[in-house]
């Protein structure tokens, strides 16, 4: 089978995994909750409604994405049509994280698929049960020469890079973004690279403190918090710390309960190299909420912070979990102050009623994407591009734009032969007048 040009076989391949996904969706449900306790409701709503969606989204529109584009000509052609013909890489590399590890799997994949790549996924190996069921579905749906999945640890993610590859999408940390790009770029290898930053969470005291408090709790507490676009930090007006503090906390107990670890909805760090990691960074005299752990079932409550210094541990990286640090500012000097330590981040939050204040940081900071009065809900518009900059990201994917980016765009230019001039031909003598106001005037 042709993957590159069968346009037909990429969707009817795509139906199929439609299918099957619908078919599994309770096995994936359980997979997740072995692996990490994530709770049915969130596993739905951030992993298969969401690939379901997506397959759906993709299916609808493969045939129109897959057509040339016809541009409009440069006059200096006259007379041509141009075209921009969409041609896949070839051999794609998917390396999937533990965090959603269903979603960011199969997005990628079908985005790859439906370009006409062959693909090889490498899942997880921090979430051996969801892993194992990705593995299950992409056998029943591909032929292995089309899509393979292969599972491994550490040592065959550098077999794997250790490949030649046509393309490479890589979501994780950027420690190890950097060896998947320093790798690639042994062949020139194209990369997309998903990765992460210290995602501040700004509100002034014009913000709606319950409302925020209710919105940066769910964003940032869903999936214990292990989530690359999770707010990583609060910086608020120093005015309205201690009455967002009340909110927080109120909010915090309504979502989960008075014992969190009790709570069917709270999901576990994912192993304890994890756990131990982020224990590391609670320093209980700043606890002002929260605090608790245990080793034995990978739980950390949802925690709340007084942090007054950028240079303590919390605030050195990506948090990745479930601990919320607390800083305040008194003016914008502050908070340029306090940003400017950081590299670009995947996601900045800004809770304001004030314009003027919201643009002022969207046009002043460079950062991946983000909410104004909202968290995390950015990456569910398929219409906009998602990815980070800088240290964040390379490279923008969702909707439309994740067929482009497994898509080589081929620009052609179609000369019609009924009229040659005779311009731009030597012998130029003569010419040179003529051709400067020709290019002036285009």
């Amino acid at each position: 089978m042709n993957y590159k040009t069968d346009i037909g076989y990429r969707k009817e391949s795509l139906i199929k995994l439609l299918n099957a996904v619908i078919v599994y969706e309770n096995e994936i449900i359980q997979a997740l909750y072995d692996d990490f306790k994530k709770p049915a409701f969130e596993t739905v709503l951030t992993e298969t409604s969401y690939v379901i969606l997506e397959l759906k989204d993709t299916i609808k529109n493969l045939k129109n994405w897959a057509k040339p584009k016809r541009v409009f000509p440069s006059l200096l052609n006259f007379p041509s049509t141009d075209c921009i013909y969409k041609e896949p890489y070839g051999k794609v590399l998917i390396i999937a994280p533990w965090n959603y590890p269903f979603q960011l799997a199969l997005c990628p994949l079908i985005s790859a698929v439906a370009a006409g790549n062959q693909v090889v996924v490498k899942p997880s190996e921090l979430t051996p049960k969801t892993s194992e069921i990705i593995s299950k579905i992409i056998a029943k749906v591909f032929d292995k020469n089309h899509v393979e999945v292969i599972e491994g640890g550490v040592e065959i993610s550098q077999e794997l890079l250790a490949q030649r590859w046509d393309y490479i999408f890589f979501t994780g940390s950027v420690a190890v973004g950097k060896i998947v790009a320093k790798a690639a770029a042994e062949n020139l290898t194209p990369v997309t690279l998903e990765l992460g930053g210290k995602n501040p969470c700004i509100i002034d005291e014009t913000a709606n403190l319950k409302l925020a408090a209710k919105r940066i709790v769910w964003g940032k507490f869903m999936n214990a918090g292990q989530t690359c676009i999770a707010p990583d930090y609060i910086l608020i007006q120093k005015d309205m710390k201690s009455h967002f503090v009340t909110y927080l906390i109120e909010e915090i107990t309504k979502a989960y309960g008075q014992n969190p670890v009790e709570s069917p909805d709270f999901a576990r760090i994912v192993n304890t190299k994890n756990w131990q990691r982020l224990v590391n960074m609670i320093e209980p005299k700043k606890v002002i909420f929260g605090g608790q752990t245990d080793i034995e079932n990978c739980y950390i409550a949802p925690t709340l912070l007084e942090e007054t210094s950028t240079e303590s541990l919390i605030m050195a990286g990506e948090i990745f979990g479930p601990i919320l640090p607390i800083l305040t500012y008194e003016s914008e000097t502050d908070i340029e102050a306090i940003l400017s330590k950081y590299e670009k981040p995947l996601a900045l939050y800004i809770f304001t009623e004030n314009h003027a204040f919201s643009k002022k940081i969207i046009q002043n900071y460079s950062f991946g994407g983000g909410c104004i009065n909202d968290t995390v809900v950015h990456f569910s518009n398929k219409r906009i591009p998602f990815g980070g900059v800088g240290h964040s990201g390379i490279g923008a994917y969702h909707g439309s734009l994740s067929f482009d980016i497994f898509s080589h765009q081929k620009g052609i230019v179609k000369k019609a032969n009924w009229l040659d001039l005779p311009m731009r031909y030597a012998p130029y003598k003569g010419k040179l007048a003529t051709i400067k106001k020709i290019l002036k005037w285009l």
